[in-house]
């Protein structure tokens, strides 16, 4: 089964996320290596992505630094809900951001990148 999860892209200066499908796609790891409703961190071309794997296999893929902490924790946050929207909660400063778009619920102007990210035959994709 294949899933495609694209989602927005920034920087974390900007908040306005925009759409990135220029890169390469990297395999990352079997799809059972993420255990649902948990998230991993993969070094892919020189960046920490976070991957988070929902409980219904759609995967989410965003950057791994936490700017409000400086600290690459993001993938140990837990993941939920904030009205309907799928979100990760930084371990350090409890700061959510969307996994769709990135955005810090709590401080708008501050942004997470995000990547597209596919499953391919049981294995995990992200392009960067």
């Amino acid at each position: 089964m294949s899933q495609l999860q694209q989602t927005a892209s920034s920087d974390s200066t900007t908040t306005q996320p925009a759409t990135s499908t220029d890169g390469v796609w990297q395999l990352v790891c079997a799809l059972d290596d993420i255990w649902p409703n948990m998230g991993v961190c993969a070094l892919v071309e020189d960046r920490q992505v976070a991957i988070f794997r929902m409980q219904d296999d759609l995967l989410y893929a965003i950057d791994n630094y936490d700017p409000h902490s400086d600290a690459n924790v993001i993938s140990r946050g837990i993941i939920g809900d904030l009205g309907g929207e799928h979100v990760v909660a930084s371990p350090i400063y409890k700061h959510h951001y969307q996994l769709r778009t990135g955005i810090c619920v709590e401080d708008a102007d501050t942004c997470l990148r995000t990547y597209p990210v596919e499953v391919r035959d049981g294995v995990v994709w992200v392009q960067v």
